[in-house]
């Protein structure tokens, strides 16, 4: 080990002597034109392949780099980052190769290559490595600019770490960043988006003047925020904030509202879902917003989601009345809560519909269709759902066969699972799925069991309410 540390100095202490001598034959040359000298094409991808694709450990990747001599420069370390090794590289070997660049530059490193560094380990969620460079960027009295701030608060409240996120927006001044409308924005998006409404918002009222004329995107992410939780109280508390304000909302802060709102009363009371919905709607109105169809395919989500079938067909039927026409997700949600009930007619009807009339955009409608017919058991449906899928020339019937398949073999009709498997191979397509699910011998075939009713005779039954007859009197006398 020592060894390895004593032939690590000489060389580094070697190149340090050969990039200070400049050879007797570039003597005659201008010291300015000795400084133009760039690393050229060829060994940026040296440097690249050494970080990313060299072999041994990080110890052995600095002797490597010292071995190359190559003139060093910040725009090295830009030019490394900003190619395939910002995301090929394994991070620890990115972090060495800065680390390595810091000790070895003549000329300092810019603000710029820290931030960039930064930002590329924010991407690459290598929380330990942002930190190291966030204390070295405080060290080396470094400037830490707003959009890696932004970055960095994102990746951290993704990760659940909204305090550390909140502790470095506490100190940008360490980080000779100010509290911007940049900076308080970002934490406050980035809080509200996993739903910690009530620490942005203590930060917008803390940092208020510090976002004069922005406060209209601070209110639609409070919104957001409190929307997470479900909390409907709070949700209407800062749309009359907003309006008092004189920010009129628009259409995604009463979309967020209206999900909190049936979120809410999908788990407390399904009941007042539909007349509480609209209710927003008619509020929408008077505000001047027509009707969107995310508007409705909000309310249609969750009635779908408690099997409320005569209502999500009413709703249906009052887009088509106020001029908001349903798109292909409308539809689906309808058919879906049909076939979930076991209507398949009328679900059938919507399907062939939304097809007959051209609404369907891409395949994703039938995946989602033919994936519900499965689901419930109606392999037939979905096959013929499927034809028609073909008959447009959508593509992408891969995963289709892969579900079908399968789900007719363990049906028993190993026959048409043989059909499509050939047709598969015919028109070229890349099936995931092994041939032995064809093979009767290996794929178990599952039967439906239905659990048999005991039967009570007319003796029992009677012998039973004498039984609880007798209960209730005894219970009276007590009492």
């Amino acid at each position: 080990m020592n060894d390895c540390r004593l032939l690590k100095m000489l060389i580094k202490l070697t190149n340090l002597i050969m990039r200070r001598t400049v050879p007797k034959k570039y003597d005659y040359l201008p010291y300015s034109t000795i400084q133009l000298q760039t690393t050229t094409a060829v060994e940026i991808t040296e440097v690249c392949s050494l970080v990313s694709k060299g072999v041994g450990s990080l110890d052995d990747l600095e002797l490597s780099l010292d071995n190359l001599n190559l003139p060093l420069a910040s725009s090295l370390v830009r030019q490394v980052f900003e190619s395939s090794c910002k995301s090929e590289a394994p991070t620890r070997r990115l972090l060495r190769f800065f680390s390595w660049s810091m000790e070895n530059l003549e000329s300092k490193l810019e603000d710029k290559d820290y931030n960039l560094a930064i930002q590329v380990f924010s991407e690459r969620k290598d929380l330990k490595a942002v930190e190291i460079l966030m204390s070295d960027l405080v060290k080396q009295a470094r400037s830490l600019n707003s959009s890696t701030f932004s970055l960095v608060a994102e990746t951290l409240v993704k990760h659940e770490k909204e305090d550390e996120a909140l502790g470095i927006f506490k100190n940008l001044d360490k980080f000779n960043c100010p509290h911007d409308v940049i900076t308080v924005t970002a934490i406050v998006n980035a809080l509200c988006a996993k739903g910690h409404a009530k620490r942005a918002e203590g930060v917008f009222l803390h940092h208020k003047d510090k976002i004069a004329g922005s406060e209209r995107l601070i209110y639609r992410s409070l919104i957001y925020g409190w929307s997470q939780q479900c909390n409907v109280k709070e949700s209407r508390r800062i749309l009359q904030e907003m309006k008092s304000a004189g920010f009129v909302p628009d259409i995604f802060c009463f979309n967020e509202f209206l999900r909190c709102l049936c979120e809410r009363n999908l788990k407390s009371n399904p009941s007042v879902l539909l007349p509480e919905a609209l209710n927003v709607l008619r509020e929408m109105r008077s505000y001047g917003l027509g009707h969107s169809t995310t508007s409705y395919n909000i309310i249609l989500s969750c009635l779908g989601k408690v099997r409320r079938v005569k209502e999500s067909l009413q709703v249906l039927e009052r887009m088509r009345k106020t001029g908001c026409f349903p798109d292909s997700v409308s539809y689906y949600l309808v058919a879906r809560v049909l076939y979930l009930t076991g209507r398949f007619g009328k679900g059938n009807e919507i399907v062939n519909y939304v097809i007959e009339m051209g609404l369907v955009e891409d395949h994703k409608f039938f995946y989602n269709v033919i994936g519900i017919l499965c689901g419930v058991e109606r392999v037939n449906y979905a096959i013929e759902v499927f034809d028609k899928m073909k008959s447009k020339s959508l593509g992408g019937y891969g995963p289709v066969y892969d579900l079908l398949i399968p789900k007719l073999c363990r049906g028993g009709d190993f026959d048409k699972g043989r059909e499509l498997w050939d047709e598969a191979r015919s028109m070229g397509v890349c099936l995931s799925i092994s041939s032995e699910v064809l093979d009767p011998l290996i794929t178990k075939v599952f039967e439906p069991v239905r659990k048999e009713k005991k039967k009570v005779t007319l003796m029992e039954s009677r012998l039973l309410r004498l039984e609880l007859k007798e209960r209730s009197r005894k219970s009276k006398k007590k009492k």
